[in-house]
């Protein structure tokens, strides 16, 4: 693994690395990469280079999470990765950076996992399950691609079994007169019209925020069709979460009637312009001032969502077009993440089939006695 050294003008020195490898295809490739500062950093480069292009499990777990990143960027919506980025660079490779992917094995991940268990965010509170979930799955991702792409046997994670749960067992949300004591306190028309919007259609944040007049629909429905996220510090519009997530939801005549008003007082604003011109950021500060000012307990931004949920639940609303107006993936998703706001349902359905019972008791007991009078 020899390094070289060359010359620039002005006398400077540098180093360089010039090595044969054999690509994914097969093919041995000569590849060279100059600019180093000393004999050591280029020797590294190519250690590190020779390792990512490895197909078997005794790389290095932090040369694989730089090739899974490389294949899931083009597979993966921006914010996605992003996200990913986040979670793995800060909670998985600072543990599992200088191991082979073949010595990570049942008990390292048990260590590591009972590591996540103790720690606490800012606040000096643990993690959340559901955080701890995310977490954990991002490491299972990164073992499942070994698996798959680099011979590793089976993934350590799947027999150490996970931590945390995928939904909360609780979760915030405002009734109706809670929202409307929360509205008469937000002045500015713009938040309070995209609260509005929040509340009664229960579309995600970045879906509001991607809203433009062409959008609003003369049959009072709203279309939804894009999302408006930030990515590394910028704003884009991008497709929504999920397929299912373009959807046209209806909505009740007076929101349609309050949207409609507040466009129309919107300065030259064309079809495709975006209606909210304020960040997700200033609506999540305001609901919290706003719920101070009104007395009412904090929920994130998010839950308003969630909000909307527990009223169509409350209302009797099938839960299939309840996943179609969040615009989930699945049913499935729909029930494991709300299936705890049905607490009282059930007993709901044995009090309907106790009343059906007793109709129909009355009902066969008028009909023997129209049949036998003597009785």
């Amino acid at each position: 693994m020899p390094a070289y050294k060359y010359t620039l003008k002005g006398g400077r020195t540098q180093w360089y690395a010039a090595f044969y490898y054999v690509d994914w295809t097969g093919q041995r490739k000569h590849h060279v990469k100059r600019g180093f500062s000393t004999q050591r950093e280029a020797k590294e480069y190519e250690k590190t280079f020779l390792d990512r292009n490895k197909d078997k499990s005794d790389i290095l777990f932090s040369s694989l999470t730089e090739n899974y990143y490389e294949d899931m960027k083009s597979r993966l919506k921006p914010t996605t990765m992003e996200s990913k980025h986040f979670l793995i660079d800060q909670k998985v490779l600072p543990y599992f950076k200088d191991l082979k992917v073949c010595d990570i094995d049942v008990l390292t991940v048990r260590k590591w996992q009972n590591s996540l268990l103790q720690m606490k965010d800012r606040n000096g509170k643990k993690f959340s399950q559901t955080y701890l979930k995310t977490i954990n799955d991002q490491l299972s991702a990164i073992m499942n691609y070994a698996v798959k792409h680099y011979g590793l046997p089976v993934n350590p994670c799947h027999l150490a079994g996970t931590i945390g749960k995928k939904n909360s067992d609780e979760m915030d949300f405002w009734t109706v007169e809670q929202f409307n004591a929360f509205i008469a306190v937000t002045t500015k028309t713009g938040l309070r019209i995209a609260y509005e919007v929040l509340f009664w259609t229960g579309i995600r944040c970045g879906e509001l925020l991607a809203l433009t007049p062409a959008d609003i629909l003369q049959g009072k429905e709203i279309s939804i069709n894009k999302n408006y996220v930030k990515i590394k510090g910028g704003y884009v519009i991008q497709t929504p979460k999920t397929e299912r997530g373009k959807r046209t939801i209806s909505i009740p005549d007076f929101l349609y009637d309050e949207i409609e008003e507040y466009i129309s007082n919107l300065y030259g604003i064309q079809k495709e312009d975006r209606i909210f011109y304020f960040t997700k950021a200033a609506l999540e500060n305001n609901i919290k001032t706003g719920a101070k000012r009104a007395g009412l307990p904090e929920i994130r931004l998010h839950d308003l969502r969630h909000s909307n949920v527990a009223m169509l639940i409350e209302m009797g609303v099938d839960i299939m077009e309840i996943a179609r107006r969040l615009g989930h993936e699945s049913v499935k998703t729909t029930w494991d993440t709300y299936a705890h706001l049905y607490p009282n349902k059930d007993r709901a359905v044995a009090d309907r089939l106790h009343t059906l019972h007793e109709e129909a008791k009355y009902s066969a007991d008028s009909e023997i006695k129209r049949n036998n009078p003597q009785d």
